[in-house]
């Protein structure tokens, strides 16, 4: 195999020791038109924020009922009351982890670009695709463990998907993106592995790179909106 992390721009050659050859079209972008991943990954972004779309047109559609159900009866609205019970604070410093992660997935993907597998954990300017991706994992992974206690403290307190409408629809909505973050997690131990398994950087491993950047980012903007319509609209 070839002995540097570099994206070739030569036609594909059978390196000493290689079993086969590298094929061009994953060694080279691909001149005249975009990427076929790039392309369908967004294609597909498109449909899950039609997905978040309608998680959050549920949840403003049975807010507006109920609230103004409970104005007609003189009674305390479910919205106001429930969210009481929701830790700002926590929840807070879970969302800085998060969107602290989106910053060091771009770093890998940045890294990615300029065939930089590895760098220097001691300067996060010069990570390489590998450093940026562990450090994400590990945020990623957090926020995750973060949610996963949050559940385990509302479910103490007698708070489960089935007490009401309101609870119904946090624990849908905040359970569907903790799935989706960790789909983003299993997908950058995917690349991270490529990278593992390869002594060559292919442009085909430098957009698998980029395209699960565009799906972490997606994910750290529906989880910001999350946090500011769960969290602070009451």
């Amino acid at each position: 195999m070839a002995t540097n992390h570099e994206t070739l721009t030569a036609p594909a050659e059978l390196p000493s020791g290689a079993l086969h050859k590298v094929p061009s079209a994953r060694l080279n972008k691909p001149a005249g038109r975009p990427d076929t991943l790039s392309v369908g990954v967004i294609v597909w972004l498109a449909s899950e924020l039609m997905f978040f779309g309608a998680v959050f047109a549920a949840y403003f559609w049975t807010r507006s009922i109920t609230n103004d159900a409970a104005a007609a009866a003189g009674t305390p609205s479910m919205w106001a009351t429930n969210s009481a019970h929701l830790d700002v604070t926590f929840a807070s410093i879970n969302t800085a982890i998060l969107v602290l992660s989106s910053v060091t997935c771009q770093l890998a993907a940045n890294a990615a670009e300029a065939r930089r597998v590895s760098g220097s954990w001691f300067n996060p300017l010069k990570w390489g695709l590998r450093e940026g991706f562990i450090v994400t994992i590990i945020l990623g992974s957090i926020f995750v463990s973060g949610q996963v206690w949050e559940y385990f403290t509302l479910f103490n307190e007698g708070f489960t998907i089935q007490t009401n409408q309101y609870w119904s629809l946090f624990f849908l909505a905040t359970g569907f993106h903790g799935l989706h973050v960790l789909g983003g997690v299993v997908a950058m131990w995917y690349v991270l592995a490529r990278s593992l398994m390869t002594k060559t950087h292919t442009h085909e491993q430098t957009v698998s790179a980029h395209v699960v950047s565009y799906y972490w980012h997606f994910v750290d903007v529906i989880w910001i909106l999350l946090f500011g319509v769960l969290y602070f609209l009451r």
